[in-house]
């Protein structure tokens, strides 16, 4: 959904003043190569969830300086004015390629790359990250939460305790991508149609003169859509007996059914055992029995293992912050330059090498076995390489390891895939983003080549993301002329 909001200003002050100085040099019209990736899966998983694009495709489309934006920067007095004067008509004129929304990621490959004028490519740095990291990130955890649920609903409860409100409406957006069956949050559903759901709170309970006369004016309101929330005073001795009270009092004349219980507090585990018991011997065993209260992947995987008695989850704030580890980590990095046609490789150097950067204009594929239907390998290649030309005589393909040269892997019987689609092209957008649902039925089936091994929460399998033959050469090379 485009909401129409400017955030041109939402920069770092260095994209500007380097944009003031490629427009007094030669490197104004010089065409840049930018790659957004990452370097490392949050809470050391298997695999990453990439979110955010259609964001991404709305500020591309709003990219204009107002006149305010340009006194505003004048008062700076460090900008020239022919620098102003160009901001005055500024429009995105660039190509962006992207990987679908809700595509399994993982690290060094480019999720995003940006082929665009140097001062065009340079400005949109900050909001490709803040929109890249942000709703990956929360995708990423939603997914390891739905996981863990292993088949039970989850809905994302976690708008009061995001970090404002674009971290709410968005981190919900993202978390309903990741697999979530909903959220709490009122303005998600309206502006991206993610389901909105809920029924009460602790203080509807607290506002009656007692527990059961709440229950009973809340089946009378919703007798279609009757969940009580139990443990306001005590679950077995006074919440769970009430509810089922005003299940048999106000929904059964009616010929209603309850839609369930929740559980906020306690020993969740245990409590929800017994609820079960209770509401089964009291001819409800349709009610659903719902749990909340500071729940991630680990807790919900334990109150599985203890057998306890949850059909859905709510959870919060460990979902809409990612609390365990609340950065995704995406940077944006130079891959190459342009210059008449040319396209010049450029690498990044460091002492630590997991910071090295892979060279020039580049592209993806994801190799899939025919015989399996899994994900074997992502590859990244030069932007004109094809896959047909890599292989060898027998039509296997070798795969370079990028770290131990001395490692390969030879894949017969494959297809390939190339991942990224071009999302603008000479500044016009030529992608239209899908439906939410559609994105997140997407999202569930490429987890699905995904082996196993690589979904587990505690040392996850190392997918592999190869260099080809050629584009490690071009990078031993930049390395080698660098070291002399």
């Amino acid at each position: 959904m485009n909401n129409e909001q400017n955030l041109t200003m939402l920069c770092d002050f260095y994209q500007l003043t380097m944009g003031n100085g490629y427009f007094k040099t030669r490197h104004a019209s010089r065409i840049a190569y930018f790659d957004v990736f990452f370097r490392r899966v949050p809470d050391s998983g298997g695999f990453a969830v990439f979110a955010g694009l259609e964001q991404i495709i709305d500020y591309i489309k709003n990219l204009r300086f107002s006149e305010e934006d340009i006194g505003f920067l004048r008062g700076k007095k460090i900008f020239s004015e022919d620098f102003l004067e160009y901001l005055k008509t500024f429009r995105f004129e660039g190509d962006i390629f992207a990987v679908p929304e809700g595509t399994p990621v993982f690290p060094n490959e480019p999720l995003i790359t940006v082929r665009a004028p140097s001062i065009q490519a340079q400005l949109i740095e900050t909001m490709l990250l803040l929109l890249v990291n942000h709703q990956s990130l929360i995708a990423t955890k939603a997914s390891r939460i739905v996981r863990a649920a292993q088949g039970r609903a989850i809905s994302e409860f976690g708008s009061r305790r995001a970090q404002g409100a674009s971290g709410a409406v968005l981190g919900a957006r993202a978390a309903y991508i990741g697999g979530c069956s909903g959220t709490a949050c009122v303005l998600t559903d309206e502006q991206y149609g993610v389901p909105a759901t809920g029924t009460m709170a602790h203080s509807w309970v607290q506002m009656f003169d007692s527990e059961l006369e709440a229950f009973e004016e809340y089946c009378r309101v919703y007798p279609h859509g009757a969940v009580l929330l139990v443990d306001t005073y005590n679950v077995l001795k006074s919440g769970v007996p009430n509810a089922i009270k005003a299940f048999d009092n106000i929904l059964k004349p009616l010929g209603a059914r309850p839609v369930g219980i929740r559980l906020d507090s306690g020993d969740i585990a245990y409590l929800s055992i017994e609820a079960r018991k209770m509401l089964d011997a009291a001819g409800y065993p349709d009610c659903k029995i719902i749990a909340s209260n500071s729940l991630d992947e680990y807790i919900i995987a334990d109150l599985i293992a203890q057998g306890a008695k949850i059909d859905s989850f709510g959870v919060g704030e460990r979902l809409i912050t990612a609390s365990s580890e609340p950065v995704f980590g995406g940077v944006y990095k130079l891959a190459a330059v342009e210059e008449n046609g040319v396209i010049t490789p450029k690498i990044k150097i460091s002492e630590n090498v997991a910071k090295i950067t892979n060279p020039h204009y580049k592209k993806i594929y994801r190799i899939f076995d025919n015989k399996t239907g899994k994900a074997a390998a992502d590859l990244i290649c030069v932007h004109d390489e094809q896959i047909s030309d890599m292989l060898n005589a027998d039509g296997s393909l070798e795969l370079f390891d990028p770290d131990f040269t001395w490692k390969r892997k030879r894949v017969t019987d494959f297809t390939a895939k190339e991942l990224q689609i071009p999302v603008f092209l000479n500044g016009k957008c030529v992608y239209q983003s899908p439906p939410i649902d559609e994105i997140k039925r997407f999202c569930a089936e490429q987890q699905k080549t995904l082996w196993d091994s690589l979904k587990r929460f505690e040392n996850p399998h190392t997918y592999h993301v190869d260099l080809s033959e050629r584009l490690w050469e071009i990078k031993q090379k930049l390395l080698s002329d660098r070291r002399d």
